[in-house]
């Protein structure tokens, strides 16, 4: 397990979103991205959560009175399957984006053949 302070790792997620290309990012809408540090005890080894309704699924009504979608970044088991920083950081940008592309309406099997599992 590599030792990282939450903020260290508030860092390397920030990092990893400066690497998403900018015409993506301003096509996000109502999103916020959060750290914590574990997810629910019945998924304990989730390295990120996209809770929220994919772009591909809004209608002209859905925006009245949506709360943001939220996109969860877990550090405690990001840490327990890395072996240093760096690989640390590699993760946490895999998983960004994985959750970043729920939010555009692209489940986990075109993830997976897009090898962004």
């Amino acid at each position: 397990m590599v030792e990282m302070s939450a903020e260290e790792f508030e860092e390397a997620v920030a990092d990893a979103l400066d690497l998403v290309p900018p015409e993506l990012t301003r096509l996000m809408d109502n999103v916020v991205i959060l750290v914590d540090d574990s997810p629910a005890d019945d998924e304990p080894d989730l390295l990120g959560l996209y809770e929220g309704t994919p772009l591909t699924e809004r209608d002209q009504w859905w925006a009245t009175g949506a709360l943001p979608d939220r996109i969860t970044i877990y550090r405690l088991p990001t840490l327990a399957i890395c072996a240093d920083a760096e690989e640390v950081a590699e993760e946490v940008a895999v998983t960004v984006v994985h959750e970043i592309a729920h939010h555009f309406g692209i489940d986990d099997d075109r993830l997976h053949e897009l090898g962004w599992a």
